[in-house]
C-alpha cells in the first residue's frame, strides 16, 4: 500500500519537471558586432524579451546562443529586437538610422 501511495504522489511531480523541460528552447544565430559595448547591448536586446531566459554573445565568432519559451516568444521577435538596436542578425537586417546610432567602435562591416 505504501508504494502504490509513494507511486501515485510521485507520478504528478515526474509530469511537472517534464513539462517545464518542454517549455525551454535552445537557439544559436550570428549577430553582427564588434566588442564589448556591443556585446551588451545584443544581449540586453535580447533579454528584454519577455520568455527570454538568457542570451550569451561570443564576440569572436558574433554568435548568439539562447535559452528561450517558445509559447511565449519567436526567434522573429528576437531578430527583430536586436535589429532595432542597430546590430545585424542572421535572418534580420538592422535599419540604417538604427546602425548609424552606434558608436564608430561598434559600427562592422555590412554587407
Amino acid at each position: 500500500m505504501k508504494k502504490i501511495l509513494i507511486i501515485l504522489l510521485a507520478l504528478p511531480l515526474g509530469m511537472v519537471a517534464q513539462d517545464n523541460q518542454k517549455k525551454n528552447a535552445k537557439a544559436e544565430f550570428t549577430v553582427k558586432g564588434n566588442c564589448e559595448v556591443c556585446e551588451k547591448r545584443i544581449e540586453k536586446a535580447a533579454l528584454s524579451i519577455k520568455g527570454v531566459k538568457s542570451a550569451e554573445w561570443d564576440i569572436p565568432s558574433n554568435k548568439i546562443s539562447l535559452i528561450y519559451n517558445p509559447k511565449k516568444v519567436t526567434l522573429e521577435a528576437i531578430h527583430t529586437s536586436i535589429a532595432a538596436q542597430g546590430h545585424d542578425t542572421s535572418e534580420a537586417q538592422a535599419k540604417k538610422e538604427d546602425y548609424d546610432e552606434l558608436p564608430k567602435c561598434c559600427q562592422y562591416d555590412r554587407e
